[in-house]
């Protein structure tokens, strides 16, 4: 004769290790999409600081150069030529650094979103259910 297995006692401790399981995994996705959060905010400030930078140098070189111009005037290609390309190039790359900055970003803790809704779900549908 097979006999039952003999029923596990309900001192509450299969679920508070569920309960620390279930805490657990959600804070290492939460942990790990973070860090890529951070990664993303340290290219948007790389980003921001060379814009800063590029705008400084353009407005550095197109000063020079204007100066240049106006000490210089009509004696052909004089280094402030130079000066001021400079300066458009730099605000080119600015330019560039603000439309690549302007894009949307994508959503931030998508994984973490994704796994409370679900669990969000199956609570609700637990709770529908009569309990035996």
């Amino acid at each position: 004769m097979i006999e039952a297995p003999a029923p596990e006692a309900h001192d509450g401790t299969s679920w508070r290790e569920s309960a620390v399981e279930f805490v657990s995994a959600r804070m290492e996705l939460l942990a790990l999409e973070a860090r890529l959060a951070g990664r993303e905010t340290g290219r948007r400030g790389a980003l921001i600081a060379i814009i800063a930078g590029c705008g400084m140098t353009a407005w550095l070189t197109g000063t020079a150069g204007l100066i240049g111009w106006v000490a210089t005037a009509g004696d052909g290609i004089a280094w402030h030529w130079v000066a001021l390309a400079a300066a458009v190039l730099h605000l080119i790359l600015a330019g560039i650094a603000v439309m690549v900055l302007r894009r949307p970003a994508p959503p931030a803790f998508p994984l973490v979103r994704a796994e409370l809704s679900k669990d969000r779900e199956w609570i609700l549908n637990l709770k529908d259910k009569p309990q035996p």
